[in-house]
């Protein structure tokens, strides 16, 4: 369990304006989706994407790295990577059956005879959006695992997107349908009490050493 009391002797050391803006974003936070990026090669695509996550209100992003190593471009994730939650895996086998267990269904964005157009989505049901590699697409694992086939309408010659483009206008789309639902969409208080706490270790300058002199006090 999260000490309140602890988090409130950090919020001490914050601006009020800092406080007010946490609690602005906390209150726009959700896990009701999530979304994961396999074996993605370029690296401003996921650090793109962590940033979508991030305006859109996405609490956590998952990265398979089967076969690429990631690590997030700061100047392109704009300091996302302190606000989202990032969840590694060594397969996709591994991500699925984890989000599976916490109720996700599995949404693979790629066009398929089964598909389902971005408008005609049902956002109330609990989803993790999945995204390919960039010149393959998503395994074979992934789309036998996949309880949906997403696709975004498109009229011209062009028959995909970049998937950083792909990401923020499904998620975009995603969330706004979500906030207009009857869902309970929102971090529990538990999750917001962590973020709070989290969020302050990460802002905080000298963190560590606060956290001593409150131990030290108690």
């Amino acid at each position: 369990m999260t000490d309140i009391k602890l988090i409130e002797y950090l919020e001490s050391y914050l601006t009020d304006s800092r406080k007010k803006r946490f609690q602005q974003v906390l209150s726009q936070r959700t896990k009701h989706f999530t979304v994961a990026m396999e074996d993605v090669y370029q690296l401003h695509n996921t650090s793109a994407v962590m940033r979508s996550c991030d305006v859109f209100g996405i609490q956590e992003l998952h990265v398979i790295e089967e076969q690429n190593v990631k690590r997030i471009d700061r100047e392109i994730a704009m300091g996302a990577q302190k606000w989202v939650d990032l969840k590694r895996y060594h397969s996709a086998k591994n991500c699925i059956h984890s989000l599976k267990k916490q109720g996700y269904q599995i949404v693979a964005t790629t066009p398929h005879i089964k598909d389902c157009v971005l408008q005609d989505f049902d956002a109330t049901k609990k989803s993790c959006f999945f995204f390919g590699r960039e010149t393959e697409g998503l395994s074979k694992e992934v789309m036998s695992k996949a309880d949906v086939f997403l696709k975004i309408p498109m009229v011209g010659f062009t028959e995909s997107l970049n998937i950083s483009v792909s990401a923020a206008i499904i998620l975009q789309y995603a969330t706004n349908k979500l906030k207009q639902s009857d869902v309970s969409w929102q971090l529990s208080e538990s999750e917001i009490l962590e973020k709070r706490f989290d969020w302050c270790v990460k802002t905080i300058k000298s963190s560590d050493q606060i956290l001593e002199h409150y131990k030290n006090q108690t």
